[in-house]
Parts: structure tokens; sequence; C-alpha cells
């Protein structure tokens, strides 16, 4: 069958270079759906895109749609066939349903059926509805209209380019036309310009100054800033964020190097990186030790003409921020934290939830509280600096470098606390406790700083809580997800054993939160917003069944961890299944228990007696060692209890017609699985 490449591309007015990626995405996934709905068979499908057009690439499309043939099963004998043999209405309107004369009927198996062939369409006939349809199907967080148009975009079109081969496919979306012709770079091409077939299009697009293909285009910018940055003696800081963007607002990077005056690596590296990267979007340079340099590197969307022309501007834009970062620097300096910690008070943390002042009070009180469930894996040096960091850890809010770089938060209160010569772990603490800030962002490395950080993570969602405003859908303004996630990943890395529920009761006293219904909920949510939080981070190396066997009680968060980690290990044993059968026999007579309270005196028969004697024997161990949490050592314990339960349901009637000897044997059960359900519910387990 032959075939031809495809080719779609939507020319618009500049897109957001953060929509970018989700818009090439939702394309390629789109135009696999719509093909294997149409039955069109393609070769490889991908997506191009620059901030003026949105383009889709479908290598070896079929020229037809194959044909089909398939059989379509209708009524039964006795509703399709009456007593003379002949075709019912029943039949006779089946058959006119699927396209077929009623003596074209087959009968088999005590049904008709209706052999239906249907003739593949031309591919290029589809695609002038698909294709359309596609466009229409793109959906964006923030749309645009514009006129009377009743269609809605990112941005307004301006070209279509539809090609099959070299053969347009037209149709029309928005009052415009598809067709052949493109439009190349706005300053360095001609303007419009003519793709001849879709196996064309990217060196045309490359000769009208376009590189298309984001991929190629991402290679060039990389290859670019780390060549000017060599000849200028230092190796460029390449973070993929700002990559990202970069690479969706040029169609033809050209990169070049800036300076700015020696004077301003006085300042905090921060305070200088800030500015230039995430407002100017310019990558720092730095030495091979590290070290910031005077020196900028900038992606132009152009050739090389003029390019001390373009960098002389840059420069001045640069100088500009820079002399703002030095002036709040500057004026910031005139106070020491504590001196502006007291003007917090004047700055609300939320509605009805007082001021930020008050939210540092309460983050000692909570620092103090978690150090001290933490024992002996907290000094009292580690005490004093989180608590010390609590006390300024909001102080950098009220700053005029923060106030005018919101993204320095933290960051500022880590420099300027060092300069007020406070400890590096108090200033590293002050930085560390908004950690993580997005995702895959560092975890705090610090106890101080885990410490603060656990501190605000739980008063910000008990807070919020406190408000009715739990995330639901999509919708989380306060970020509490990525907090509760940052927080379950955080006592994950740092072995830490401690209740959550002690520390939100503290929290929620801390709050002011009195009603006791009230209480209830904000706890009840704050669980099940949690467990939610640990099932995720299970999920990526762990069983669901093994998860949903653990994951009842999360109060203790790195325990469950550790459970999980212990059940999976024990059920890769050769014995696991013959095991959690037994376990979860008792399990479920255990239910059933008025009482774990064992009369040994009732314990008769020789079966029972040594289930009872085989649990005595290791309850104290086995009862040991998951206090310890070492719950695979408390499971290696417990599986000796297999052969004797196993023995005892063979042997003894549970259910004796005594109650006394029934309420004991129940009794018993109920010792053993209360020892069990401190590991996992094994009833959960699929074995």
């Amino acid at each position: 069958m032959a075939e031809r490449t495809l080719l779609l591309e939507i020319g618009t007015e500049e897109i957001p270079a953060h929509a970018m990626p989700p818009i090439l995405s939702q394309l390629k996934s789109l135009a696999e759906k719509s093909f294997k709905e149409a039955r069109i068979s393609v070769g490889e499908i991908s997506t191009l895109g620059t901030p003026r057009r949105i383009s889709l690439l479908v290598k070896n499309v079929a020229e037809n749609q194959p044909d089909i043939s398939e059989e379509k099963r209708g009524p039964s004998e006795k509703i399709a066939i009456d007593a003379d043999g002949n075709f019912t209405k029943a039949a006779i309107g089946f058959a006119r349903g699927q396209k077929v004369e009623p003596k074209d009927l087959i009968t088999r198996d005590g049904y008709i059926y209706a052999v239906v062939n249907e003739e593949g369409k031309a591919t290029a006939e589809i695609l002038q509805e698909l294709l359309p349809k596609m466009i229409c199907d793109l959906n964006f967080p923030n749309n645009m209209h514009w006129g009377s148009l009743d269609f809605k975009f990112i941005r307004p079109l301006r070209w279509i380019v539809a090609l099959f081969g070299d053969e347009v496919i037209p149709f029309e979306v928005a009052t415009v036309q598809s067709g052949k012709i493109s439009r190349g770079h706005r300053v360095l091409s001609q303007g419009e310009f003519m793709v001849d077939s879709a196996d064309a299009y990217i060196d045309a697009c490359k000769k009208n100054f376009v590189i298309v293909d984001q991929n190629q285009r991402r290679e060039m910018i990389v290859a670019q800033i780390e060549k000017v940055a060599t000849e200028r003696g230092g190796k460029a800081e390449i973070s993929d964020d700002l990559l990202e963007e970069v690479l969706y607002l040029v169609e033809y990077p050209t990169a070049l190097a800036g300076e700015f005056e020696i004077k301003y690596l006085n300042l905090p590296a921060d305070a200088v990186i800030t500015p230039m990267r995430d407002h100017q979007r310019y990558f720092p340079v730095k030495t091979m030790d590290g070290k910031l340099m005077p020196i900028f590197i900038t992606v132009r969307n152009g050739g090389r003409d003029y390019l001390d022309i373009v960098q002389h501007g840059n420069e001045r834009v640069l100088k500009a921020r820079l002399e703002d970062a030095q002036f709040f620097f500057n004026e910031d300096r005139k106070k020491n934290l504590d001196q502006h910690r007291d003007k917090l008070k004047t700055v609300v943390f939320q509605e009805s939830l007082g001021s930020m002042y008050e939210k540092t009070q309460r983050l000692v009180k909570l620092a103090e509280k978690i150090s001290d469930m933490l024992g002996d894996k907290v000094s009292a040096t580690e005490k004093q600096n989180a608590i010390r960091a609590a006390e300024i850890s909001k102080a950098d809010l009220v700053t005029g470098m923060v106030t005018e770089f919101t993204e320095l938060q933290g960051v500022m209160g880590r420099e300027y606390a060092k300069l007020d010569g406070e400890n590096d772990e108090v200033a590293t603490a002050i930085d560390e406790h908004y950690m993580p800030r997005f995702a895959g962002d560092n975890q705090p490395k610090t106890t101080a700083g885990r410490i603060l950080s656990l501190a605000d993570k739980i008063d910000n969602i008990v807070a919020t809580f406190s408000r009715g405003l739990v995330p639901t859908g999509s919708q989380d303004p306060f970020a509490l997800r990525r907090q509760a996630l940052g927080l379950v990943n955080m006592l994950n890395e740092a072995n830490w054993h401690i209740s959550l529920t002690e520390i939100v009761e503290l929290a929620m006293d801390l709050l002011n939160v009195t009603d006791k219904v009230g209480r209830e909920k904000i706890s009840a949510d704050f669980v099940e917003f949690i467990k939610l939080r640990v099932k995720n981070v299970l999920a990526d190396s762990t069983r669901y069944d093994v998860i949903d066997a653990v994951i009842d009680d999360v109060d203790d968060v790195c325990a469950v961890t550790f459970k999980a980690q212990a059940v999976e290990q024990f059920l890769a044993s050769p014995d696991a299944v013959k095991i959690v059968q037994s376990f979860v026999r008792v399990s479920n007579l255990a239910k059933k228990a008025e009482t774990a309270e064992v009369n040994a005196n009732l314990v008769t028969l020789e079966p029972e007696q040594k289930l009872y004697r085989a649990f005595e024997a290791i309850k104290v161990v086995a009862g040991e060692l998951a206090d310890k949490k070492d719950y695979i050592g408390a499971l290696d314990a417990l599986k000796k209890l297999s052969a004797p339960i196993d023995e005892f349901f063979d042997a003894v009637m549970v259910m004796d017609e005594n109650l006394e000897i029934r309420k004991n044997r129940l009794a018993i059960l109920k010792s053993i699985d209360n020892l069990l359900v401190r590991i996992a519910d094994f009833g959960k387990l699929v074995i």
C-alpha cells in the first residue's frame, strides 16, 4: 500500500514558552488516537514547535483505509425465523440496519449474522475532517478569542499548512484556509515561503531561519552557550527549566555574552543570579571552582548581525536590575533579622489566622516539640539551632530584597543570618525549611533544617485545613500537596520515627482550634491527606496490595515504609504463600473475639497448647523487634507460628459449644492477630 508523509503546521502569534511542551504532547496524543480510530496506518508521529508554530509530522501514512469485513451478530433464531422458516420482521429490520439483504444473513450457533463489507476510504478525504477536528480539540488553561468568531485558541491563528505528501488537504478553521504557505523568521526571512511537500518541511523552515525541530534547537543552544562560556574562560550554569523556557522563546538561536560591573560580585551570589536568570533569562557563568564571574550569556532570537548593539542593550537592562538589588541589600543591612522580624506583626499569614510574627512563634513551639520527640537523634545544640532558626525564619519576607525578588525567600534569610553572625546550621535551616520548592528539588540536609521544615509544613497544612480549604481535584493554591509529599520524603530520608498525630494536636492548640468536632475533622483530613502522599511515594517501588496492607496507620510515616519493605521481602520467600494463608485464617476468626486475655487453664487440647506455647515463646521477642521497627526480624519470628496455626485449625473446633472455651480460643487468635497487625493486614495481600 502506498504511503506518504503528513504535515500539519498551525501558525499563531507568539505562544507562552511554558505552554509549548504540554501542547506538543497533547497534539501527539490526539494524533495517535485519531489515526487509530480512523483506521489509518501510520509510522512515526512527531510534534515540532517554536513560539509561532505547532507542527505535526507523521511518516508512512497509508493512502487508504483498509477494507474491512466484519460479522455482526443479530437476534436469536427463535426470534429471527418463524415456524415456516421465513425471516421475521426482527430479522429483516436487522438486515436493513446492517445494509445487507435478508437472503445474505447467516445462521449459526442459534443466532443470525450479517457479514458487513466496508470499502476503505482515501486518507486524503478523511484528513479533511480529521485535521481541523484535531486543531479544535486542543485545549489550553487560558484561551483567546478574536473578532466575532466562536472559536478559542491559546493565541490567534495566522496560517495553516496541511500537506499529505505534496497534496494540500483543504479545510478552514477560524476563517484561516489551509495551504502550502508558511512564514519564516520575523526579521531574518523574507516573510512567507512555500512548503513544497511534507518531507521538505524541516529544510524549508531552516532556509527561512526557523529551526522548527526543538531537539535540534536545544542542541544548538547548549553548544553555543558552552562555546561562548569557554571562550570567556568559564563554565555556564545551564539549568533545565531556564533552558526549556529559552528553547520556546526563539526560532533561530544565537548565544552571546555580556558583562556587568565587578562591584556587584560583592552581593550574595543568589542576589545576582536571580535577577539575571529568573527575570532576564540569562545564563550565569562561573569559574571552574564555582565562583560567579561578571559575565552572563543570553540567547538572541536572530542571527549574528549587530551583536554588539544587542549585547549593550542587555547589559543596560541587567545593570538596572543589579542596581536595584544593590540598593535593597544596602537598605536591608541597616537592620538585623531580629529587627526585621518585628515588622512581621503587620503581615497577615492567612485570613483569620493572625500574622506572620505569630506564625514564627508557633514554629518555635513546634520545632521544640519535634526535637523532643526525636530524643537522642537530636543533640541539644541541634535543638537550639532549630529553635533559633524558627524565630527568624520568616524575617527576610519583609526585607526589600525579598519584596522585590520573591524567589529569594529563605535564600536571603540564609545570607543575612550569616552576616548577622548566626552559625551555619541556623542560616542553612532558614533556606532549607522551604524545600522542596518544586518537583525534583532537594530535601533539607541539616537536622535543624529538617525540624524547621516539618514544623512549617505541618503548620501550613493544619492552618489551611482549619479554614476548610482542603485541596480538591486540581485546586491547590497553597501547594499543600507538594509540602505533604516533601514531609513524607523527608521523614523517610532522615529515618525519623515521630507521631504526626501529636504534632497536629499541638498545631491545633497553637492555632486556637478548640471546637471538638472541628479538631476531629482536621485530624481526619490530615491523615487522609498524608496517606495519599505515602501511597504515591510507595507506588514507585511497592506492590499495590502490600501498600494496602500497611497503609492503615500513617501516624509514623517512616514505619509504614519499613513495613512495606519488610512485607515485600517476606513475600519473596518460598513459603510465604502458606504462611500468609495461616495468618489470614487467624485474622478472620480474631474479628469475632471479645478479648485477647487468655486463660491458660482452659487451654487443654494438645494442638491449642502447642500453638499457645509457640506464641508465648515468640511474642516478647517479636513485639520488641516491632517496637524497634525491625519488621523483617519480627516477621521471621512470627512465621514460626504458621505450622502450629495450621495444626490448630485442623484439629480444634474454635467455635466450641462451651462458651468459655470458645471465648478462650478466640482470645488466643486475637492475641496473635494483635501482633500481626502491627506489621500488616495480611488479609489484603494478593497471593
